[in-house]
């Protein structure tokens, strides 16, 4: 269910890629209403990796009884490009989402891992234009930022067993391999951990600090 996708992979020599130092960007929770995008996105971004021969995430992506609960729980966030709001015929689809829980998968992660000293990242995803910019790295390191201030030690996820390119992303970024869980009905079940750190987010205004604030 939590697997996870990232399609920055590519470099940024991509055409139409967008930089973050032109497009201011905001992250913050996502809404009811932000359900149609979300699905778009992670349908979109699905797509892409069965086109390069990644099976991992259902082709078509999610059903929105698999993202309307993260909404509900305010788990998933979206970052947008605030210059999409300057025009009002645009709908302004979101650049990037990705969720943060406590939610550790018992098909994957045991007691004896501690599953409650980490927060864990799913739906992961970032859109085509976008690829390459740094937005992946970025939303790591706010979750990384995010376990930290939460007190706990680590930052965790899975992913795709058979996608190596993937799991050298997440080693090159701090993430050390735990091991792979093979299940014969899970696409996922390479486990991967990383401390947890105060990373300074520079990449976007990050307005679930207002949240904080105001607890």
């Amino acid at each position: 269910m939590h697997t996870n996708a990232l399609s920055t992979l590519s470099t940024f020599s991509d055409l139409g890629t967008l930089s973050p130092l032109f497009h201011p960007l905001s992250l913050r929770r996502a809404e009811p209403a932000d359900l149609p995008g979300v699905l778009t996105l992670l349908a979109d971004a699905s797509e892409w990796l069965h086109s390069r021969g990644v099976r991992q995430w259902p082709r078509g992506g999610f059903g929105p009884e698999r993202i309307e609960p993260l909404i509900e729980e305010r788990t998933l966030f979206l970052l947008d490009d605030e210059l999409r709001y300057l025009d009002p015929d645009e709908s302004a689809p979101p650049v990037a989402t990705i969720a943060l829980d406590e939610h550790a998968d018992p098909e994957f992660w045991t007691p004896a891992d501690a599953p409650g000293a980490a927060l864990y990242v799913h739906k992961l995803a970032v859109a085509r234009p976008w690829a390459g910019s740094g937005i992946g790295d970025a939303l790591l390191g706010w979750a990384c930022a995010s376990a930290y201030l939460t007190g706990l030690p680590y930052l965790r996820l899975d992913c795709a067993k058979t996608n190596l390119r993937l799991q050298a992303y997440y080693a090159q970024r701090g993430f050390r391999h735990l091991r792979t869980v093979d299940l014969p009905h899970r696409a996922s079940g390479a486990l991967f951990q990383r401390p947890s750190e105060d990373v300074p987010t520079l990449a976007f205004r990050d307005l679930t600090i207002a949240e904080l604030i105001s607890v």
